[in-house]
């Protein structure tokens, strides 16, 4: 099973945008494709942006990843 983590972008370059996941910083494609913005919080799979989250929503899914990693 694959699983997309919310991040939250902190640069734009192009099709390209920086993404923040609690302190892991990564680069993924598609900025451009899906409309993102510094700030917004995304969905990311294998090194592309799929989708826009609100950050309530992007916050709750953080942290049911914490609780199940906690198991």
């Amino acid at each position: 099973m694959c699983v997309a983590l919310p991040g939250r972008v902190t640069e734009i370059d192009g099709d390209r945008a920086t993404v923040d996941f609690s302190g892991n910083i990564v680069q993924a494609r598609g900025a451009s494709i899906i409309g993102v913005s510094v700030g917004d919080s995304v969905l990311v799979h294998a090194g592309c942006i799929i989708q826009k989250v609100d950050t309530a929503e992007a916050d709750m899914l953080t942290e049911l990843m914490k609780e199940v990693s906690g198991l």
